[in-house]
Formats: C-alpha cells, structure tokens, sequence
C-alpha cells in the first residue's frame, strides 16, 4: 500500500471499532501441529465472508497473509511479555516491531494485553497489567495510532465475585485496586471490558442445577432478577450484565463490554457434562440468531452486543480435558467439525422463513462444493446484517 493510500486510509472515519459493523467475529487459534497455513485460513475466512478475528500472538506471517485482505485482527501481547513492556521504550519498540510494519495494510484494530490476567496462576503478573497497557497506549500514541487500535485485556468470568443474580455483579476483593486502575484507563480511551463468557462452564460444574436449555440459549422460562424485574432468558447475557453491574459499583457505569471469547464443546471426558456435538451445534446455532437480531442484553438492549466465537479449529495439542481441544467449528483439514443449523425469520411481513443447514461428512468434500455451502450460509446472514463474537 502506497503511503498516499496508507494516509487516506488512516483518515477513513469508518475504520477500526465501530458499533454496528455487521461481521461474525472468531478466535484464530494456532496450538495444533496439522492446521491450515495462514494463506489456507484467510481463503477460508474470505469465504465464510467473516470480517473480524482475534489471534493469540502477533504471528508475522498471519500479520504478513492478512494484508491487503479485509479481516480486522485482534492481536495479542504474551502473558510473559508484560513485566518487558511495562518499559515506555519498550513498549514502543514492541509497536514498532510488531504492529507498525504491517498497519494499515493490516488492519489491526485492537491489542489484548495478556489474557485472563486477573485471575492468572501467575499472581505477580497482575501488577504488570495496568503499567503495560497505558506504556503500549502510549507508543501507539506517538507513532499516531492510538485513534485506530484500542487496548485492553480479556478476562475470565472468575475475576467476579458474584454473578447471580446480575444485579449483584461484583468484582474480588483481592484485584479491586487494580480492576479500578484498569476500568479508569477503559473509561479515558473509550476501550471495550472484554470478557471470555462460557455457559458451559457454569453448566459443567452444576449440571443438576442449571438448566441446559437456559445455557444453550434454548426455549426456557428463565429467570427474573429480583432488584431489576428484567428478565433473562440465557446465560450469557445474565454473565454479561454480571460484569456491568461490577463496573457500576466501582464507578464505571459507561463501558461497553464484548465477549471476547464463547463457545461449546464438541467433546470432552466422561466428567465434562454436556460437552457433546449437539450441544456445541445448539450453542453456536442459537447465539448466531440472536446476533441476527443485533440483540443487546436486557440491562443495555439498545446496545448489540459484539462476540466473538471460539473458536474456528479443534486445536490438537492444547493442554487440559479433552474439551479444550473440540471447541472449533472446523477441524484442521477444513471439513467442519458438527452439523450447524440455522434458521432465521425475516422482520417483514411478506417475507417467509428460511432455514440453512451445513452437514458435516466422514470424508471430506470437494473444495468447491465446500465453499459455496458455507460462502451461501455466511452471505444469507450478513443479508440479516449479522454480527458476532478462549489459548488457544
């Protein structure tokens, strides 16, 4: 990209995290030894007409693919680096290492700043978070690209305290001085609270008490929050507002929060309940039609909110219960993983139903006939202006 177009493109007011843009959003996972190279994966990106994805790392030769292409990239700074990159001059010289050769030819539009640090085994590490991410703001500041990419952290649902019922969201005692240095910079940059919310957790753990259908976003009477009387229908958007009413009781009422992370798994050991293909394909099914609605949640419903999915492949060497390794919509071999139904009902009276299926098989099926299945799928729901959001 020539330096003319690179300025014109920096002057694009519609570029970088825009409210409304209708995209499905995905986790790029690359812990596996037989994925797709990252031509292969943009191609399949292109062709699931999927516009944002999130990485776990600044990987050049993803950063390198991606140029020139039309896929806004989360990227991500190592866990390992903050204590590094509490350093200004660090920190610059890790922006111009990593982020400035390749913006805007890519476009970059965020930089998660370690993930899930709040409640990392690494307990040294959370006082590196809020120096790291206002030292990283700050060189994107001077190179002049603090108004393109934003800067913030993805956290685990166990950094609160109380979740249920979502009026009664709070944070742990134990990061409170450091969640309210961090709310204090998302407040001042207009930064997202990025959250990695999954129901099946919640419902792995307590199977005879939460009710399936309310994790999988299924038909079910849900439940009403007494001090708001709103009404929650599924889980998700309960954990979400969980997190909002945490940032009101500390002063924060104004931040946008996104789901970083979501999704199901297609496997798991005998312990893990429920993790099974047709709850995964139940799962992702109906959060995809409730982003076809630009829902937002009961206590911000005008508000849609952004997710983004986890994730695009099955990843065969992380660690952990068999279920970390079968949450991708598709395995490594581009076939994909489950059956994933969608049905969407169009706002207009003259319009009638229609339903979209993809059929995974055995065997894997012509490259073309592939493509245009799901290139059929991902353009009907951008038609509805759809819109979407683990290490992975």
């Amino acid at each position: 990209m020539s330096e003319k177009k690179d300025m014109e493109y920096l002057k694009n007011p519609n570029y970088g995290f825009i409210r409304g843009v209708t995209s499905l959003g995905i986790n790029y996972g690359q812990v596996g030894d037989n994925l797709p190279t990252p031509d292969k994966v943009l191609d399949l990106l292109s062709s699931l007409r999927l516009t944002k994805a999130r990485i776990y790392d600044t990987n050049p030769q993803i950063l390198t693919t991606f140029a020139n292409s039309n896929i806004e990239l989360i990227v991500t700074v190592e866990n390992q680096m903050l204590p590094v990159l509490v350093d200004p001059q660090q920190a610059l010289q890790w922006v111009s290492t990593h982020i400035r050769p390749y913006f805007p030819a890519t476009k970059i539009t965020g930089i998660a700043v370690g993930n899930e640090i709040f409640t990392d085994d690494d307990t040294s590490l959370l006082g590196y978070l809020v120096p790291a991410i206002v030292s990283i703001h700050g060189a994107l500041a001077q190179l002049g690209l603090d108004k393109y990419i934003q800067v913030s952290t993805p956290n685990s649902l166990a950094v609160l305290e109380e979740s249920y019922p979502p009026s009664a969201g709070s944070f742990k005692g134990e990061v409170s001085s450091v969640m309210s240095q961090f709310l204090q910079f998302l407040s001042s940059t207009g930064s997202p609270f990025w959250i990695n919310a999954y129901p099946y957790f919640a419902y792995k753990d307590s199977p005879n008490k939460i009710s399936l259908d309310y994790a999988l976003f299924n038909k079910n009477p849900g439940m009403v929050d007494p001090y708001t009387r709103l009404h929650y229908d599924n889980m998700l958007y309960a954990m979400v507002d969980a997190v909002v009413c945490a940032m009101s009781r500390l002063g924060y009422g104004g931040i946008e929060v996104r789901v970083s992370e979501t999704g199901w798994p297609s496997k798991g050991d005998p312990d893990e309940a429920g993790a099974t293909v047709q709850n995964a394909a139940a799962y992702n099914r109906n959060l995809l039609r409730r982003q076809m609605r630009n829902e937002g949640t009961p206590l911000r419903p005008n508000m849609r909110l952004e997710v983004y999915l986890f994730a695009l492949f099955n990843e065969d060497m992380k660690p952990g219960p068999t279920s970390e390794r079968n949450y991708g919509l598709f395995q490594p071999d581009g076939t994909i993983a489950y059956n994933v139904g969608l049905s969407a009902l169009a706002t207009s009276s003259s319009t009638s139903s229609a339903s979209i299926s993809l059929t995974s098989s055995a065997t894997k099926a012509s490259k073309v006939e592939y493509r245009s299945l799901v290139s059929w799928m991902f353009a009907y729901l951008l038609t509805f202006r759809v819109v979407m959001r683990r290490q992975h």
